[in-house]
């Protein structure tokens, strides 16, 4: 953080009348402290403005007793905010920016709430992010709220660490969950493994331990606890029940028509049997129905149910080299190769080595909406580079092969993420018989 200029460059005003007090002529008391200090400047606050004018009984006291409104305000905060009447700015430490915040919000100082925004813009890190968002918040930073908000959305799966996800709350953990444009690495699946190891630090705050150890402590922790409770599924018990809101935004559609995957939600017995049953019921059914509709049928897609609905999955490329993935069991035997090559992002259909049975002969009768973001972060997690297509519609013949995104002219740090939305349609017969809405049709009653 840079120190702007001081109103005397000699530093004489600041030293002779804020901090000796020459020529004082009121006095503040707060926190345990005294300050002699000049209306003439404190008038520069909107607070003391007020406070000196109109009928105030302050307006005519030589002693005025502060009250502090907020916890967040401490004395060395308070005495910064009082000190930049007398500077053009102060110098503010990243681990100080809230405290001096919230003494600027209550002294209504314009300018230094305004460094501090900049401050935090500049340092948003693992450690400062969750309290940032939420001091954003609480004294009017909508743009640093927003701003760390997408940082989470970006870091949250990628970032290795249990540091982070230990200082998200419940509030804040929900808003991540239920957005389509969260960064997953690799699948839904991780997701809900994220979630698992998330809640026991919630309820295991004193947990520490390598990286590595959390999970099968996670795991041990909530095994342990389904014995005791002869099998309840956790999140049905009193102290489950707080992350419920959390965990009704998991997109189980795309859990479970993994078996591995399956059988890992049914052994750990978190998610109550009430909400899988009619989850596989419904993937039962869309099974049927693609398999024995026939003939072609207009569908909309709406952006609104886009984003409530589509599968969110991701990958990390790690260096400037050719590579390729695959989503697999993706919805009934849909499966894409992902080649990343010469900065370049390509969708590539490919055939399963078995041909034969439902799975196979429901392969490519449909066709999938898309939308992928490619992704570059800092080491403090900072976005360096974000690209989004369009949603579009894709339906690839056999061998046919579609370039989606294009790095080949920005300035790439490595390494790059590659998120993608993906939503099943029915088969149809041509690309204009289906609509992607930007908003959902208006409802009448």
């Amino acid at each position: 953080p840079r120190r702007k200029r001081t109103k005397d460059s000699s530093g004489s005003v600041y030293e002779a009348l804020f901090l000796r007090g020459e020529g004082s002529d009121v006095q503040i008391h707060a926190l345990g402290a005294v300050w002699n200090l000049h209306r003439v400047y404190l008038c520069q606050s909107g607070y003391f403005a007020s406070m000196f004018s109109g009928a105030w009984r302050e307006s005519t006291m030589n002693t005025v007793e502060l009250q502090m409104p907020d916890d967040n305000i401490d004395r060395e905060a308070l005495h910064e905010a009082l000190g930049s009447l007398y500077n053009d700015s102060v110098l503010i430490q990243p681990s100080r920016v809230v405290p001096i915040l919230a003494a600027a919000s209550m002294l209504q100082l314009d300018e230094l709430i305004q460094q501090c925004g900049e401050i935090m813009e500049e340092t948003v890190s693992v450690h400062t992010v969750c309290s940032y968002y939420y001091s954003a918040g609480s004294y009017g930073l909508p743009s640093i709220r927003t701003m760390c908000f997408q940082w989470l959305l970006h870091n949250l799966m990628t970032h290795r660490g249990e540091e982070l996800i230990r200082e998200i709350s419940l509030d804040i953990m929900e808003e991540l969950i239920v957005s389509s444009e969260l960064v997953v690495i690799e699948v839904e699946m991780d997701v809900y493994t994220m979630l698992k190891k998330w809640m026991y630090l919630q309820l295991q705050p004193a947990w520490r331990g390598p990286r590595r150890a959390l999970l099968p402590d996670a795991n041990l922790w909530f095994a342990r606890s389904k014995r005791e409770l002869d099998g309840t599924p956790f999140l049905e018990t009193p102290q489950g029940r707080a992350f419920v809101p959390v965990f009704r935004h998991l997109r189980l559609a795309y859990i479970v028509c993994d078996l591995p995957s399956a059988r890992i939600i049914d052994q750990d017995a978190l998610i109550p049997a009430t909400w899988l049953t009619p989850v596989y019921k419904e993937q039962w059914l869309a099974l049927l129905k693609a398999e024995q509709t026939r003939g072609p049928r207009r569908v909309e897609v709406h952006v609104s149910n886009f984003q409530r609905s589509s599968m969110r999955c991701g990958h990390q490329v790690h260096r400037e080299e050719t590579c390729s993935w695959r989503w697999a069991g993706f919805n009934f035997s849909w499966d894409l190769v992902v080649c990343y090559s010469n900065r370049r992002v390509t969708f590539r259909r490919s055939a399963l080595n078995d041909p034969h049975g439902l799975g196979g002969s429901l392969l490519w009768q449909g066709k999938i909406a898309f939308r992928l973001c490619l992704v570059s972060l800092d080491r403090a997690g900072r976005t360096v580079l974000r690209q989004d297509t369009e949603y579009q519609v894709l339906s690839l013949g056999k061998d046919e092969e579609l370039e989606v995104a294009n790095l080949e002219n920005q300035d790439v740090v490595f390494p790059v993420y590659v998120a993608c939305n993906f939503l099943y349609l029915p088969r149809e017969r041509s690309y204009q018989e289906f609509n992607i809405h930007r908003h959902p049709p208006t409802t009448t009653t």
